[in-house]
């Protein structure tokens, strides 16, 4: 039976850049929340050692997808460790696109965490989450935290992660329509100072903000517009360097009233919050017995 895996999106409740490295990453603090929507991902193993992508029924090639730079990697690493003997590991994976690019939400990342923790188990490589969110910081520093799988405030430059535990809330979040490349922003002149880092009990009992904010809303009107519009009806930030905005509501139905009431070409979608990844609670559940 080939199954369905998600890849959960996220949001960033807070997000700080308390400093930067001397090979230029940054370091952060951030609060990182799934969501209940997302993408998903058909993930068929197979010996032809190919990693084919294929997305709205076309075939994509391009090396630089973090699907196909995860599964090269998860592969380069089990014949380097010796997981396995099988040199002709391949798959072919489908991709329902749902979440969008540049937009914030993760998507990239969340696909790279979905193909390595499953093709792990079709492959039987037996790594660790652990070592799998280790191996992934070369793809993307936010791919661990979408591999371990709970709400965590996320330090260094992505790899130190305090899970956590907090109410489920709802979300409205907006898309208006903006490609942004995070690096564009992390390396963005105007990043001029970093936060103080604080303690994780500090963070948590001080007002949530994002320093990526200001920056994109001033680069870009319709985000700052968006920033706005909806702050009226409820607590309002961007997630990661943009471009999405999220509104914060108690219930589905207050996130649905104020959805209504926005013009009807912008695009958004409402979503739960979850403490543990979609992902997790789907592979756990079928790991007993459909990959022994």
């Amino acid at each position: 039976m080939i199954y369905t895996w998600p890849s959960p999106a996220k949001i960033n409740l807070f997000l700080y850049v308390t400093g930067i490295r001397s090979d230029g990453y940054h370091y952060i603090q951030s609060l990182f929340q799934f969501l209940n929507y997302g993408d998903t991902l058909k993930i068929i193993s197979n010996k032809t050692n190919k990693i084919e992508l294929f997305a709205e029924k076309q075939l994509f090639l391009n090396k630089e997808n973090t699907i196909i730079k995860a599964a090269q990697l998860l592969k380069s690493k089990a014949l380097y460790y010796e997981k396995t003997n099988c040199t002709t590991l391949g798959a072919k994976i489908f991709l329902n696109k749902k979440i969008p690019i540049g937009s914030g939400l993760g998507g990239g990342s969340s696909n790279a965490a979905t193909v390595l923790i499953v093709l792990n188990k079709l492959w039987k490589t037996k790594f660790t989450l652990e070592e799998l969110a280790k191996f992934s910081l070369k793809i993307g520093s936010d791919i661990p935290a979408f591999i371990m799988g709970k709400t965590s405030i996320v330090e260094g430059i992505g790899e130190i992660l305090h899970p956590i535990q907090r109410n489920e809330k709802w979300y409205l979040v907006v898309y208006p329509k903006i490609h942004i490349l995070t690096k564009n922003i992390f390396s963005s002149s105007f990043l001029k100072s970093t936060s103080q880092k604080k303690t994780i009990q500090l963070l948590l009992k001080s007002p949530f903000s994002n320093d990526f904010e200001n920056i994109v809303s001033n680069k870009f009107k319709k985000v700052k517009k968006l920033l706005s519009m909806l702050s009226i009806y409820a607590p309002t930030r961007m997630t990661g360097t943009g471009s999405c905005v999220f509104a914060e509501f108690n219930d589905k139905l207050s996130a649905q009233k104020i959805f209504s009431l926005l013009p009807k070409n912008m695009e958004g979608f409402i979503a739960k919050s979850v403490n543990t990844s979609p992902l997790h609670h789907v592979f756990y559940k079928r790991n007993t017995h459909i990959f022994n």
